[in-house]
């Protein structure tokens, strides 16, 4: 009688598990798997944004509460050095045909110059007020830099010298150069909208308002799709438009306190990285941008970098009482 009641209890629940699906983060963990741990050393405070040296396989990790830059060997995993004496450093670019680091600092404005294997100091260019992010023109051979109150910077960089200014109403966030055009698209969350600028005039040539929510500080570029990604933080949202003329796609929810977002064009997927502690993953295909998987992290780790070359998504988790700050490295999959 006990044998044939334990064995009721046995098929029972065999039939249970085959009835009940497998939990959520079974199938989100398949769309990110963290590779690796790579720690920054003795780093508090925050972590802004990053950039890579793909012929090295160097990271440079912008510790802006550390007052310093991390580089990071990615191959041997594991930190080559410091530079410090920055002031709150923010944006970061490497540009391989000069073998040149730029650094962009909030606190005094400057962006700063290393040059070579060894990141040797060589000089700086004096933006006044709060230098943030930088992209790169390699085809004019020109840098940008969002900085003050309102304004991006044109840096020759052959001659490190700023040669324009672009004006516009209040301080850049997030932007983005078309690769398929002249415009600049930027995030300008003080004036709830996206400044559409003319590389070629200097010029603002258009403003999109945003109404489907606010403090949209992120931004990423889908070029096969033609599409401007803003991640917005009040409320949060992912605001998907059309390049051609701001419409809006989609506004999906997403994960709060975003500070990067990525396009990943080989799988059509969408990275955002959320200072809330996860990693949201969307799928793009078909216009749908749905949410496939939400990755736990860690609270403030909110900015990231995602290399297409390697196939790599990097975070930047700063030091909290449950982790040290470190480089947690995630492989896309399939």
């Amino acid at each position: 009688m006990k044998s044939s009641h334990t064995a009721f209890i046995a098929v029972a629940l065999a039939l249970l598990s085959m009835q009940t699906p497998a939990p959520a983060q079974t199938t989100e963990a398949a769309a990110l798997q963290l590779e690796a741990k790579i720690p920054l050393g003795n780093v508090n405070g925050r972590i802004d944004h990053m950039a890579i040296d793909l012929a090295r396989q160097r990271l440079f990790v912008a510790e802006l509460g550390n007052n310093s830059i991390g580089i990071v060997d990615l191959k041997a995993r594991r930190l080559i050095r410091n530079i410090d004496g920055l002031k709150e450093p923010q944006g970061v670019a490497y540009v391989p045909s000069t073998d040149t680091l730029y650094v962009a600092s909030a606190a005094d404005g400057s962006v700063r110059l290393f040059i070579g294997p060894g990141h040797a100091a060589a000089g700086q260019i004096d933006l006044q007020d709060d230098a943030d992010n930088i992209r790169v023109d390699s085809a004019a051979n020109r840098l940008f830099v969002g900085y003050g109150s309102g304004g991006l910077a044109v840096i020759d960089i052959a001659t490190s010298r700023k040669v324009a200014d672009i004006p516009l109403s209040v301080h850049p966030e997030g932007f983005q150069l078309d690769p398929d055009g002249q415009n600049i698209f930027v995030n300008v969350p003080k004036a709830q909208g996206i400044a559409v600028v003319d590389r070629q005039s200097g010029k603002q040539t258009a403003s999109w308002p945003m109404t489907i929510a606010g403090g949209n500080f992120p931004m990423a570029l889908d070029s096969v799709a033609g599409h401007v990604l803003a991640a917005f933080r009040d409320s949060a949202k992912l605001g998907v438009f059309s390049k051609e003329n701001g419409a809006l796609i989609a506004s999906p929810e997403i994960c709060g306190d975003a500070d990067d977002v990525f396009v990943d064009a080989k799988r059509r997927r969408v990275y955002v990285s959320c200072g809330e502690g996860f990693i949201d993953v969307l799928d793009s295909q078909q216009n749908a941008y749905r949410r496939i998987a939400r990755i736990p992290t860690v609270a403030g780790a909110r900015t990231s970098l995602f290399v297409p070359e390697l196939d790599r998504l990097m975070l930047a988790v700063r030091a909290s009482s449950g982790e040290p700050a470190s480089v947690w490295i995630f492989q896309p999959v399939p």
